[in-house]
């Protein structure tokens, strides 16, 4: 193997992540809740209307526009994503906000720390690699499983650089 082959494989990554929230409601799941919604604000506003209750009517297609847009924008949130890699020369965090705004973050493997904190009853409430006078949270989004997982991966991985 040549020095220039070397440089290579100690380059190439041997643990890649990509964190993004956990979103428990799909497109269809989505689809029937808001069919079954307009279902019941047409039953349910067409008796009132029928009664000479017409503002009733409005204020039930309002809810139903309120739960679409909430759902909308909890959807939108779930586009952000943490992309983690760690080599023997690098461990590289890029976070992508749910605009699509990108910020990349760089350390040196073996002067990063992981830092985790932890609460008797709920586990994990905080992850964030130091290092370079730097503290970049991750994983936030997360839920307790999941960030339980990953902290155990990522410090394995971490732990593996830092061996050489």
């Amino acid at each position: 193997m040549s020095e220039n082959n070397a440089g290579f494989a100690a380059d190439e990554p041997f643990f890649k992540a990509l964190l993004m929230p956990h979103r428990s409601l799909g497109r269809t799941g989505f689809a029937i809740l808001m069919g079954a919604l307009l279902f019941g604000w047409l039953a349910t506003g067409a008796i009132f209307l029928a009664n000479g209750a017409w503002p009733v009517f409005g204020f039930f297609g309002l809810d139903v526009l309120l739960v679409y847009g909430a759902f909308k924008l909890n959807y939108r949130a779930a586009r952000a994503r943490e992309e983690v890699s760690v080599s023997r020369t690098s461990l590289d965090i890029r976070k992508v906000t749910p605009s699509g705004k990108a910020e990349a973050h760089h350390f040196n493997p073996f002067w990063a720390r992981f830092q985790v904190a932890r609460h008797s009853e709920i586990g994990i409430t905080n992850m964030a690699v130091e290092g370079q006078g730097r503290n970049v949270p991750i994983g936030g989004f997360l839920n307790p499983d999941d960030r339980e997982s990953f902290a155990t991966a990522f410090s394995g991985a971490l732990a593996k650089a830092k061996r050489g």
